[in-house]
């Protein structure tokens, strides 16, 4: 179960930088305009790394679990661009991680295609599970979902496994793809058999669209979905299941493959109002507190054969947002993320981007993360990322991807800008720091998730395609300068 959030100290008064809750509460919120890591609040100034992949603050270390194209698994070698992960308890101390690869079929090393886990023998991405120990090592690694996409975020379900998402819509024929993609794929942590002939089913009912993150409602099942997409820019969803059906390990491979599973239960479209007029975009929300009330409407094809699924809405009926990335469930509520890249160069021309309101927003800010009450049928804008002209890279934070809440306290969020690349923490008082910095290249950290006891940070470098274990003195991440 995640650390729950204090929504109400989410919301509460405001302070310079960006606020979250972890274990103890929040107590601040608002906005990152100018984030330095000179000030080096949290855990310390970050050290140069000599072997030049994780620079980290003084008394962390990090250990490399494997090396995309050079790292020895059941199947081969650790595949190309690891991005998502999902965390779960092994016993004795160790831990299991599901691990997703980002790969479209350009990539030098797929996953491989395994007989009983393989959905698409022309598509090469999937899912590897990393074995690791009680003192960070890497014990083993196998497939345990192959023949998929663009396999990007997804989210850890309640019952106690890993949904898998695919980022893109490409139709069977096109290229060497012999079916249709944009599914969700659920992922057993507990064996390589447990996945055999059941990893591999695509749940149809949630939609097939450019899928970014999942987040679950532990009380209701209802499954909350991001999309990544632009021209038109994506929206948010919401599944609801059908009546009767009862959560559980397997339960929604079961339902899709039930007669009319395609389309069981009910997938929903989200509509945000500000007295009573149609937001077209989450980018016109430029000030922390902006709450819009909610209304859900109903998908009319899920599954976009004839029309994308965000195209069969009108720009002035629907809410869109140009990046919507990850999700955590926390406080009976929906944390999510929207976050912004350089406005298209087409931007007079494209379709669907709420031209004025994204243009406009892109001058104020590079990120928003917004909390979705189901109770009060609302959404409200709890952080917003600051842009400043002419950044140094160096002193900058941008564009929040992948977040996950600490045990220690705050939150941590995987940085995927421009430049030098930084997994960002966030005290609970909304101190912003660098928690750890990328020393290799400009790549983007990805899927960071801490083992169940806390000990562990597990993050991914996408390229070239490293996935760490991060561990060290963690206690409650200082609100003022240290180091």
């Amino acid at each position: 179960m995640p650390p729950r959030l204090s929504r109400r100290g989410f919301l509460g008064a405001g302070a310079l930088g960006l606020a979250v809750a972890g274990l103890g509460g929040l107590t601040s919120c608002g906005r990152i305009d100018h984030p330095t890591t000179r000030e080096a609040v949290g855990y310390g100034r970050l050290l140069d790394d000599p072997d030049g992949i994780l620079a980290l603050p003084s008394g962390f270390t990090y250990t490399v679990l494997a090396r995309s194209g050079e790292t020895s698994t059941s199947d081969g070698t650790h595949p190309s661009d690891p991005d998502g992960m999902g965390v779960f308890d092994a016993g004795n101390g160790g831990t299991v991680l599901i691990c997703n690869h980002e790969n479209d079929g350009t990539e030098l090393h797929p996953v491989p295609a395994v007989e009983g886990l393989t959905y698409d023998p022309g598509a090469s991405g999937g899912t590897s599970t990393l074995v690791v120990d009680a003192e960070g090592n890497r014990v083993s690694q196998y497939t345990s979902l192959a023949g998929t996409v663009n396999n990007c975020a997804g989210g850890v379900t309640p019952w106690g496994t890993w949904l898998s998402c695919e980022e893109t819509s490409v139709r069977a024929g096109e290229e060497d793809f012999t079916k249709d993609h944009g599914y969700v794929f659920e992922v057993d942590p507990e064996s390589r058999d447990a996945n055999l002939d059941r990893s591999p089913v695509p749940l149809k009912f949630l939609g097939r669209y450019s899928h970014e993150a999942v987040a679950i409602d532990p009380s209701t099942a209802q499954i909350y979905l991001t999309e990544d997409a632009g021209g038109p820019s994506g929206l948010y969803y919401r599944w609801t299941p059908p009546p009767g059906f009862v959560p559980g390990r397997g339960a929604l491979r079961e339902l899709a493959e039930s007669e009319g599973g395609d389309v069981a239960g009910v997938l929903h479209a989200m509509r945000c109002l500000e007295d009573g007029t149609v937001v077209q975009d989450l980018a016109e929300a430029t000030s922390v507190g902006t709450r819009y009330e909610v209304q859900w409407l109903d998908v009319p094809d899920r599954d976009g054969q004839d029309e994308s699924v965000r195209r069969q809405f009108d720009d002035d009926a629907i809410t869109r947002a140009h990046k919507l990335e990850g999700q955590w469930w926390g406080d009976d509520g929906v944390y999510f993320v929207s976050s912004y890249a350089d406005a298209p160069d087409e931007l007079e021309e494209a379709e669907g981007y709420g031209k004025q309101s994204l243009r406009l927003a892109l001058h104020h800010h590079n990120g928003q993360v917004w909390f979705y009450d189901p109770a009060a049928e609302t959404v409200t804008l709890t952080v917003l990322f600051g842009v400043r002209e002419d950044p140094d890279p160096e002193m900058r934070f941008e564009r929040p991807d992948n977040i996950t809440i600490s045990p220690q306290g705050g939150l941590v969020l995987a940085e995927d800008g421009d430049g030098t690349s930084h997994l960002v923490g966030v005290t609970e008082r909304g101190r912003a720091y660098a928690l750890a910095r990328n020393d290799h290249n400009d790549s983007e950290f990805c899927g960071p998730t801490f083992s169940k006891d806390g000990k562990y940070l597990f993050v991914n470098i996408q390229q070239p395609g490293f996935t760490v274990a991060i561990t060290g003195p963690w206690t409650r991440p200082s609100h003022e300068p240290v180091g």
